[in-house]
């Protein structure tokens, strides 16, 4: 695995694949790496040919009092969990590499980046959508793969790709979680032992949910008090946000019969976590549910 530090030699390293016919992926991640990032590894390997990961803690989507200083870093061990994985090249650059002296360009999707996340955490999206650009015209892979943990996320970058015309396929991957339900995220490395337990009130919030929309109820304002419920019933946790909306605009919807997403952020202790459950119809006009946790 070549690990690649400068824009400049990414740039024509991608070039090179792209000349000679090669289907080129791209893994964006911030490392700290677990289990979740590796399946987005495996399904570019299976698709793909270079794989090309990214590892970037990109400070332009941390607020002024969020963990950017603190957030897990573990290059070392991430470099060879990758080459264990099959990625084909690293692309690791410094921070003066992505934003030079006098950077001042921003990506932002109105509407999509307002709500929710970034509700909670304004200049978040812009932050995102900014790097994950750059890192797109970087590469200018066939497929970029991200994981629907992050839902609104995956959805603001692929309306972003489509507005833009961007030629790269924005590949949105499972959910994957702990054999106990709890959705994997690199800060589920700030929880204590007893945090760790509590936090699995998300999951437990969801599967009520589930368990609600199966036994026939549709209206999200019933939903959403059983979820507010579900999460006081645990001391340690404080929710942000516990919302029913519609899987395209993220906008709060009054009845589940369309694609959903049941959205969860809570505080366990100072650790913010995020979860979520996809709900679709079965068929066009079916009231039977496929749920994806």
């Amino acid at each position: 695995m070549e690990t690649i530090r400068t824009v400049a030699w990414m740039k024509e390293h991608a070039r090179q694949a792209r000349a000679g016919n090669r289907i080129v992926g791209l893994v964006p991640t911030m490392g700290a790496l677990h289990a979740g990032h590796l399946s987005l590894i495996e399904r570019a390997k299976r698709e793909c040919s270079p794989v090309i990961a990214s590892i970037f803690v990109n400070p332009k989507q941390f607020g002024a009092n969020e963990d950017f200083a603190k957030y897990p870093r573990a290059f070392e061990i991430d470099m060879q969990k990758m080459e264990q994985a099959g990625v084909d090249s690293l692309f690791a650059p410094e921070e003066s590499e992505i934003y030079p002296n006098g950077f001042s360009t921003y990506v932002n999707v109105e509407g999509l980046s307002e709500r929710l996340e970034g509700r909670s955490r304004p200049g978040h999206f812009r932050g995102v959508t900014t790097v994950v650009m750059k890192l797109l015209q970087i590469v200018q892979p066939n497929f970029a793969y991200f994981g629907r943990k992050d839902a609104q996320q995956a959805r603001i970058i692929t309306h972003m790709a489509r507005d833009l015309n961007l030629d790269t396929e924005i590949v949105v991957c499972p959910l994957v979680r702990e054999p106990d339900g709890l959705a994997l995220s690199s800060r589920n490395a700030y929880l204590s032992k007893e945090e760790r337990k509590a936090a699995l009130v998300l999951y437990r919030a969801l599967e009520a949910a589930k368990n609600e929309l199966t036994h026939g109820v549709r209206d999200a304002a019933q939903l959403q008090t059983s979820l507010r419920r579900k999460l006081e019933s645990e001391r340690l946790a404080t929710a942000d946000y516990a919302e029913v909306v519609d899987a395209e605009r993220f906008e709060p919807v009054l009845k589940v019969n369309k694609p959903c997403y049941v959205l969860l952020a809570v505080f366990i202790g100072k650790t913010r976590l995020i979860d979520n459950l996809y709900v679709e119809p079965k068929s066009t006009g079916s009231e039977e549910l496929v749920f994806h946790f």
